[in-house]
């Protein structure tokens, strides 16, 4: 039985060499090995049946994702199969009815558009790292759709969505899609979209075939916003893939590819704040020592005060002392002039209590504190030395300035000294304006 068979195998072999048929596919499957196994169906309804074996070398070569009712052409040769003694074809290519014409279009429409630029890197624009609210041009009924808000609720539930929708597949989509595109465009600022998505699921050549159209290629290359093309699965390659500003092999990696994992960036955030609290402590501690620095400087008015007030109390005590002295001396006599002399006394008594109120708010006037109160500011060099002049200064120099209830840093960014004399009485020649 074994010679029969392989005398058949060799007959098939001489006589038909490599065959082309057409048919349809049934039952395709794909091992692990890489090899498809599926049988080839008459078209036109006849029960005739062919059994068909594509090892992995050949399976790789393939541009579609063959399945059950597709309309194929195979070539390659007969053979028998001796475990079971059946008629088999070892097919060498597969080719998907029609794609031949629709991929030669495909590569002509591809090299005039990259003729024209619109493929080129350096036309493509980074994506907004940390987007608010991104926008998807895709079908409302697609799963694609779907896919993309289950892989962002997932990963950025803080971002807004907004869907511009359009038909993926049919006549009337390439026309809906490139408007769709100049609607987001359009719409940006008032969406506030920073990003924008075009997916669509898997299919044939000719389902996918709307992001092929130049309409919706030249769309895509004119969008104001940076877009993220995820079309069909990982092996399927539109125009409009090449024309986006990064291409995403899935609609589910189109989504990952746009928004960073939320849980992920507040990780790094809760890092940067653990790193930064103490360092901000520690500058606090330090201000905190130079503003009783600054305090210990200026010193309290009070103090200053203190000596007067002795000065004028023991003053007023002699005075009382003398007063009292002369009026002894006086005869009870004489009570018109120890009037008088009482009158002249307190007179004299409340021109000196004048002149050490005048004093004193003099004085108090003096204190730095009530002066800085007023409005006034204390402008100090990074050393700590007051600045008196504007001729002490320097464009870019350091300064802090002082008031009342706390302090700045500032920069000396332009100067214009008053002409005259300096802060000294010098007359000084004005340096040029800076």
């Amino acid at each position: 039985m074994a010679a029969l068979l392989l005398a058949t195998a060799d007959a098939l072999a001489a006589r038909f060499g490599a065959v082309t048929v057409r048919g349809e596919l049934s039952g395709f499957s794909r091992a692990a090995s890489g090899h498809c196994y599926f049988a080839l169906k008459d078209a036109d309804g006849a029960p005739a049946l062919l059994r068909c074996a594509m090892f992995r070398r050949a399976a790789s070569l393939v541009d579609f994702a063959p399945a059950d009712g597709q309309q194929v052409e195979v070539r390659g040769r007969l053979g028998l199969y001796e475990p079971r003694g059946e008629l088999n074809l070892v097919v060498e290519s597969l080719q998907r009815l029609g794609t031949g014409t629709l991929y030669e279009e495909f590569l002509r429409r591809r090299a005039m558009l990259q003729a024209q630029g619109l493929f080129d890197a350096a036309r493509k624009r980074p994506l907004p790292p940390y987007p608010r609210a991104l926008g998807i041009v895709t079908s409302l009924g697609a799963a694609a759709l779907h896919d993309v808000l289950t892989a962002l609720a997932r990963r950025a539930p803080q971002l807004r969505v907004v869907v511009y929708p359009s038909p993926v597949q049919g006549p009337e989509a390439p026309a809906a899609l490139a408007q769709a595109l100049h609607t987001a465009g359009l719409r940006r600022s008032a969406d506030g979209t920073e990003l924008l998505l075009l997916v669509r699921g898997g299919g044939s050549l000719e389902d996918l075939w709307a992001f092929n159209d130049e309409r919706v290629v030249r769309a895509v290359a004119a969008s104001p916003l940076p877009v993220v093309c995820g079309v069909g699965h990982e092996t399927d390659l539109t125009l409009a893939d090449l024309a986006a500003d990064l291409r995403a092999p899935t609609p589910t990696a189109a989504a990952e590819l746009a928004a960073p994992v939320r849980d992920e960036l507040l990780a790094g955030l809760q890092g940067r704040a653990d790193r930064l609290r103490p360092a901000v402590e520690r500058q606090l501690h330090s201000r905190a020592q130079r503003l009783d620095a600054a305090a210990a400087r200026l010193g309290r008015p009070a103090q200053v005060l203190a000596p007067h007030l002795q000065r004028l109390a023991h003053q007023q005590q002699r005075l009382q002392r003398a007063l009292q002295s002369r009026r002894e001396r006086l005869a009870e006599p004489l009570p018109r002039l120890a009037q008088r002399l009482g009158r002249a006394l307190q007179g004299e008594l409340q021109r000196h209590r004048l002149g050490l109120a005048a004093a004193a708010a003099r004085l108090q006037a003096q204190d730095p504190q009530r002066v800085l109160r007023r409005g006034y500011a204390w402008v100090e060099s990074a050393d700590g030395r007051p600045v008196v002049s504007a001729r002490a200064l320097k464009v870019g120099q350091q300064v802090r300035a002082v008031w009342a209830d706390g302090r700045a840093r500032a920069e000396i960014l332009h100067l214009e000294p008053a002409a005259g004399p300096g802060p000294e009485g010098d007359d000084v020649p004005l340096p040029p304006s800076s």
